[in-house]
């Protein structure tokens, strides 16, 4: 489980996320969505520490993450993987170094059993025979689940997916919301997924934060979002065609 209470976050003096509290529950997936410039990133980012709050309190399960010192986040950093916007894989690496670099960087595995970790996680996201292709001779599907499986490579605790389906067909996407469902599932993982995409919201959002102009605006459930009263809310919703034809308007 991780807790945010009053977070906030101010670039160049001007206030990004503002009072943000939440609890993201283990073995679901917990969702952040809004529209560009809400704050969605700044926020997933400030949680896993790629940016320095300028106030509030971060748990990762009992422990304050934002009071730790540079060797204490380091090893709470061991129990998260994340996926990046736009898979973020190494060019010059191949798959199979791909997802060995957090092996190389946090463990002190033998080659073996890195190997074999490796192998675990292309099985569990659906590729096999592929360790030593690289990036540019995979499907933006295939870079998905590549990162995918780096995320999970150190087995973690904590995953956080920024914008999962960016750039990817709505059949694939479907796909890649289903396996990071499944993940955190199978491993009790408490799982944050930025997104725009109400495809995602409908389809794996257990539960869901809308972000608006920086602050935390609505939570619920995809069960009760479409009967919320809560105009920006609507707005951000209903400007999809999927939700168009949910409601049958």
């Amino acid at each position: 489980m991780i807790t945010v209470k009053n977070l906030s976050k101010k670039f160049d003096g001007r206030p990004v996320i503002e009072g943000i509290s939440a609890t993201f529950e283990k073995g679901k997936t917990n969702l952040i969505i809004g529209q560009s410039g809400s704050g969605k990133t700044v926020l997933l980012k400030s949680i896993v520490g790629l940016h320095e709050i300028d106030s509030g309190e971060i748990y990762y399960n009992d422990i304050r993450f934002d009071s730790l010192n540079f060797k204490a986040k380091k090893q709470v950093r061991q129990k998260i993987g994340m996926m990046f916007q736009g898979s973020a894989l190494f060019d010059w690496a191949t798959v199979e170094e791909n997802i060995m670099f957090p092996l190389d960087m946090f463990t002190v595995m033998t080659k073996e059993q890195k190997l074999e970790r490796v192998n675990f996680c292309l099985k569990r996201v659906n590729i096999v025979n592929s360790n030593n292709l690289y990036p540019a001779e995979i499907s933006g599907g295939m870079k998905k689940r590549v990162a995918i499986a780096r995320a999970i490579a150190l087995n973690p605790e904590f995953l956080f997916c920024d914008e999962p389906n960016s750039g990817l067909d709505p059949k694939t996407a479907v796909v890649i919301d289903q396996l990071i469902k499944e993940i955190t599932i199978e491993y009790n993982i408490t799982t944050i997924v930025n997104t725009h995409d109400m495809n995602s919201v409908m389809g794996i959002g257990d539960k869901i934060i809308f972000l608006y102009q920086g602050k935390k605006w609505w939570e619920g459930s995809k069960d009760n979002i479409l009967d919320s009263d809560n105009r920006e809310l609507n707005d951000f919703v209903f400007s999809t065609e999927l939700t168009r034809k949910i409601k049958g308007v």
